[in-house]
């Protein structure tokens, strides 16, 4: 039986955890408002607030009383004896994190938290402008306070200094690994890119080219958010310069978008995108609110839940028999000239370019590679933030044979390296991947889900996530969720089905 004493203990560490984290969602609050609503010249004195706050959450993450209860708690075979249960899951994971970050000076963490917000400044800035020098000084401190920070976390032997910041973004997730992974997929997916790109039958063109006002953009949008399940009681989508999902909690979930006049595809991607993390988020259970129970499994599972929204869906031929007949109440005349073609095909051309964010499905992950092969070789010391430029546009060359015109549509177009997040990127990839062997599993048990998508039901898919996915936060490691979920170690396999079912039709390739 659990003592008293331990059982009080565990639910001090609880406590103390909880504290942390709304701490933690506050530093979050201040980074989406600067994003979103600060003015200009806000961003000096909004810096020292982030550093400020951040440096207190380090110390409430680190206090040694944190410690203390974890051992007590740790020797308890009450709490900790089942690994699956909802202790044994809390106490594993505030144990990783505890360690990890009394790893960290609290200088360290200070200086990070400031690169972090006048970094993001800088890129903006470099960004609009089409100039990478000026972003450059800010890249170079950023490379090196991670090169540090790499250092104090430690990897393992043979491994190499990105392995110890992609850990906080996906536990257990190595460059080497990713590397395995990532070569035999950039081989399928060539091979599929050139006999697409190889044939003589192309979708139409005429949804991407044509210009829609962006108040009407908008409230489309908007319109699509509601329909697939986002609760605006417990959320809200605005606009940034690039797209994200922030918030403190499951029923504060604070979404992005953008928008182009001559665009609404990318305004619906991005935002079914962003949806797709606001239903995660929402999704967690708010009685497990500020412990790792109620906390998101890994990056690379919440990106599943965007790219499923995004492309299993808002891609999909089922999703576009729902909503071409809702674009004339929206846009008018503007649309009338569109066929269920020219916007299921449009939805779907497979075209090499400049863009992460607005790229097809063929080609997302090549953007992915890409930058995950830069950011470990300046990890390593390899290439210099000042080569960043050459590097890139040569990969993009090689990768998806385009030329790359500017900085702004080059190595400035992300802002993550200006958040100080290396060792990020790939997990968009691992997320293609658990999406798609979710989305076959959820085919299985719900076979007529593309007929209710035709018909706007989105809720069957929506709960089978709830109830497969969100509701166990952090209970399963992400490769044990997905086998427990899909019976099946993660694999390429439904990908490229997913891929070769749908493009190949539209490309005269079956």
């Amino acid at each position: 039986m659990t003592t008293l004493s331990t059982s009080i203990q565990y639910d001090q560490l609880i406590k103390s955890t909880k504290e942390a984290n709304a701490l933690g969602t506050t530093i979050s609050l201040l980074h989406w408002d600067q994003e979103v609503m600060m003015p200009k010249k806000g961003i000096a004195f909004r810096s020292d607030q982030i550093s400020l706050t951040s440096r207190l959450h380090h110390e409430m993450v680190t206090d040694i009383k944190i410690n203390d209860l974890l051992n007590a708690c740790e020797e308890d075979n009450d709490l900790v004896g089942d690994a699956s249960s909802e202790t044994a899951a809390n106490i594993r994971e505030i144990r990783h994190g505890y360690d990890r970050a009394t790893k960290l000076p609290t200088k360290l963490v200070e200086e990070e938290a400031m690169l972090s917000s006048r970094g993001q400044s800088a890129w903006a800035e470099a960004r609009k402008n089409n100039n990478f020098k000026d972003f450059q000084p800010w890249l170079e401190k950023i490379v090196n306070l991670l090169q540090r920070k790499a250092e104090c976390y430690g990897w393992a032997e043979g491994g190499e200094p990105w392995d110890a910041l992609a850990e906080d973004y996906e536990p257990g997730c190595t460059a080497a690994s990713v590397s395995e992974v990532f070569t035999p997929l950039r081989n399928r997916l060539q091979t599929l890119l050139d006999e697409i790109m190889g044939s003589d039958t192309r979708p139409s063109n005429a949804f991407n080219e044509i210009a829609l006002p962006i108040d009407q953009q908008q409230a489309f949008v908007r319109s699509i958010a509601t329909q697939i399940g986002f609760d605006f009681d417990a959320g809200r989508l605005d606009e940034s310069t690039h797209p994200f999902c922030s918030g403190t909690h499951c029923n504060d979930v604070r979404l992005t978008t953008r928008f182009h006049e001559n665009n609404v595809n990318d305004a619906i991607g991005s935002t079914m995108h962003e949806v797709g993390h606001g239903i995660y988020e929402q999704g967690l259970l708010f009685d497990h609110l500020g412990t790792p129970m109620g906390t998101a499994v890994s990056l690379g599972i919440h990106e599943s839940q965007s790219r499923m929204w995004e492309n299993q869906v808002g891609r999909s031929e089922a999703f576009w028999k729902w909503s071409h007949p809702k674009m004339n109440e929206f846009f008018g005349d503007a649309t009338a000239s569109l066929s269920f073609d020219d916007v299921y095909g449009g939805a779907n051309i497979v075209k090499p370019d400049f863009i992460r964010v607005e790229a097809d499905e063929a080609t997302y992950n090549m953007h992915i590679m890409i930058r995950f092969e830069l950011e470990r070789m300046m990890m390593k010391g390899e290439l210099a933030v000042a080569d960043l430029p050459d590097a890139w546009n040569a990969r993009y060359q090689e990768y998806l044979g385009i030329d790359v015109p500017s900085d702004t549509k080059g190595c400035l177009q992300d802002i993550h390296w200006s958040m100080t997040s290396m060792g990020y990127f790939p997990t968009y990839t691992l997320g293609n991947l658990y999406c798609a062997q979710f989305f076959e599993k959820a085919m299985e048990e719900i076979p007529d889900m593309y007929e209710q998508f035709a018909r706007g039901e989105f809720g069957a898919l929506k709960t089978w996530l709830n109830e497969n996915i969100h509701c166990h936060g952090r209970q399963y490691r992400a490769a044990d969720l997905c086998e427990r979920v899909t019976g099946k170690p993660l694999s390429a396999d439904p990908l490229m089905r997913h891929l070769e079912n749908k493009l190949k039709p539209l490309y005269g390739l079956t």
